[in-house]
C-alpha cells in the first residue's frame, strides 16, 4: 500500500472552535461532580486563551461554543443516562461563556448548543459555510465528549480537523488520551500542540 501524503496542518481558511470554555471551567470543582476531571484542566483552558489571542491577531475567525440547557431541564434527553449529572443549566453561574477569561469580544461568533456536538441542532454549519471554513481547530472540553463529537461531525462534514491537545481537557486522563487517539485515527496529523498552531497563525499574520 502506498504511503499517504501528509496534509498541511492548516488547509485553506481556518476557523478556531472554542468548545465549552465557560465560567465553570475556572471555578472550583463541584462537590457533587461524579467525574474524575483532569487535575490541570484550568491550566489547559487558560492556555487555550493564547491560541485565541493568536487567532485574533491573525484574523482567524473564532467561534465560541456554549452548552446550555433550559432551567426546567426539558432538553437534556439521554444526556443524564451516563456518568454526567445536571450541568450547564441556564441561570447557573457556571454556565455563561468565560468572557473575561477568554477575551471574548462582541464581534466574535457564539453558538449555543443543547447536545454534545456543536453541529447537532445548531446553526454552526451555516456559519462555517459563510466563513468559507476548510480547517477547524478545536480547543476546550471535554476532550472525550464535546470536543470529540464535534470533531467527528466536522470530519464527516469533510472539514480538515485539528485538536490542540494541550488546550483540551477530558473527563479523566484515560478518557482524554483515548479520545485524542480516536481523533488521530480519523485524520492523520489531527493532534497538534498550541505552539504549532500559534506559529502557524503567526505566519498567516505576517503574510
Amino acid at each position: 500500500m502506498a504511503e499517504k501524503k501528509p496534509r498541511d496542518m492548516i488547509v485553506g481558511r481556518p476557523v478556531l472552535l472554542v468548545v465549552d470554555i465557560q465560567k465553570g471551567s475556572f471555578m472550583p470543582r463541584r462537590p457533587d461532580s461524579m467525574l474524575e476531571h483532569m487535575p490541570d484542566s484550568e491550566t489547559r483552558c487558560r492556555r487555550a486563551r493564547t491560541v485565541v489571542d493568536a487567532a485574533r491577531a491573525a484574523g482567524v475567525p473564532i467561534v465560541f461554543i456554549q452548552e446550555i440547557h433550559r432551567s426546567d431541564r426539558i432538553d437534556y434527553g439521554r444526556e443524564l443516562d451516563g456518568s454526567e449529572g445536571i450541568h450547564c443549566l441556564d441561570g447557573d453561574p457556571s454556565t455563561p461563556l468565560a468572557v473575561e477569561e477568554m477575551g471574548i469580544l462582541p464581534t466574535d461568533y457564539t453558538v449555543p448548543k443543547r447536545r454534545y456536538s456543536a453541529f447537532y441542532g445548531t446553526d454552526l454549519e451555516i456559519l462555517l459555510k459563510a466563513l468559507k471554513a476548510e480547517t477547524l481547530i478545536l480547543v476546550g472540553g471535554f476532550t472525550d465528549v464535546c470536543v470529540h463529537y464535534t470533531f467527528v461531525d466536522g470530519h464527516q462534514g469533510d472539514y480538515f480537523c485539528r485538536v490542540v491537545e494541550d488546550c483540551v481537557a477530558g473527563s479523566s486522563i484515560a478518557a482524554h488520551d483515548a479520545a485524542l487517539r480516536a481523533m488521530e485515527y480519523l485524520q492523520s496529523g489531527a493532534r497538534r500542540s498550541s505552539a504549532e498552531i500559534i506559529a502557524a497563525f503567526a505566519l498567516r499574520q505576517a503574510a
